[in-house]
């Protein structure tokens, strides 16, 4: 008898037995603070314990064997060293903070110093502070300073996000002014006609563009190039020109019109026109030559003689 309430007294120490707390070697961190949990597992609720501040956004934090010793103590559990080189890593993501996002910024800040928003900001150095990686981050800018003569501007950011330290970083850089220009999207050869899936919009700094280039697409579509371009380069309006409806040495229809009448031939084109131009052609009949104007595809109409 005396065996079996041994044996039972036994089965129940084992029952209530909790088992000891282990490392977590190496945990991501979500929240701006380290809690007990993210060290030890196994605690249940204890593992909830605030210790501290979680490292910045895109830094990591090693805790080694004597100071998860102390923390163990310090709040109670039951952990000791086993020997060995063990440690956590806690790792903090983060996301680098865009350059877009820090322009617009600079922009708003710069606009009442008569920087127009089409200006290009350029910065002479951009580290990009990072942030959480879900964060929706407050840029303030501060200490803003600008120079029209020279257009270089220098300004303080103040960077605040939720789950971390504020961040103060100098930025400085030129603002320089841009102008719209045509550019083609792709390789363009002579005589093709631009269709609106050839060409672009884009702003590119003054000092590089060239004189007399197109700049909206309406002046661009619809038009035949006189010389080829590459893709990437600016239109001139000076290489553009009305595209040939009459092709050189073409068959035409020739319109002859008179009071109440009108007449038709055929003839050649001794010369290529666009719509409108006027051009030579021979009549086939005749072969004689004689003045039209292109009126629309493969057709003109012969010009009276005054």
């Amino acid at each position: 008898m005396r065996l079996v309430l041994l044996l039972l007294l036994g089965l129940s120490s084992a029952a209530h037995a909790t088992p000891s707390p282990t490392l977590r070697p190496f945990v991501t961190l979500e929240d701006a603070v380290v809690r007990l949990e993210d060290l030890f597992d196994g605690l249940g609720e204890r593992g909830a314990t605030p210790l501290g501040p979680a490292p910045p956004p895109g830094h990591r934090l090693v805790v080694e064997a004597p100071q998860l010793y102390a923390i163990a103590r310090r709040n109670g559990v039951e952990w000791n060293p086993s020997g060995g080189a063990q440690r956590v890593v806690l790792d903090r993501p983060g996301r680098a903070l865009g350059q877009e996002e820090v322009l617009d910024a600079l922009r708003e800040a710069l606009r009442p110093r008569g920087v127009e928003d089409d200006t290009d900001l350029v910065l002479q150095a951009f580290h990009a502070p990072l942030v959480p990686p879900d964060a929706f981050p407050q840029i303030m800018v501060e200490q803003v300073t600008y120079d029209a003569h020279t257009q270089r501007f220098a300004a303080g950011l103040a960077i605040t996000a939720e789950g971390m330290a504020a961040q103060r970083i100098r930025l400085a850089g030129r603002a320089v002014t841009t102008l719209p220009v045509v550019l083609a999207v792709r390789q363009l050869a002579v005589g093709d006609v631009v269709r609106p899936e050839d060409v672009r919009l884009a702003r590119v700094p003054a000092n590089r563009l060239r004189a007399g280039a197109a700049d909206s697409l309406d002046q661009a579509v619809g038009q035949a190039l006189r010389r080829s371009a590459a893709a990437g380069q600016p239109l001139l309006m000076a290489n553009l020109a009305e595209p040939l409806v009459v092709e050189r040495g073409s068959t035409v229809t020739m319109q002859y019109e008179t009071p109440g009448l009108t007449v038709t031939a055929t003839g050649r084109a001794m010369e290529g026109a666009a719509r409108g131009a006027v051009l030579p052609v021979m009549n086939l009949s005749s072969r004689i030559v004689v003045e039209a104007r292109a009126i629309g595809p493969g057709r003109v109409r012969v010009e009276s003689r005054r």
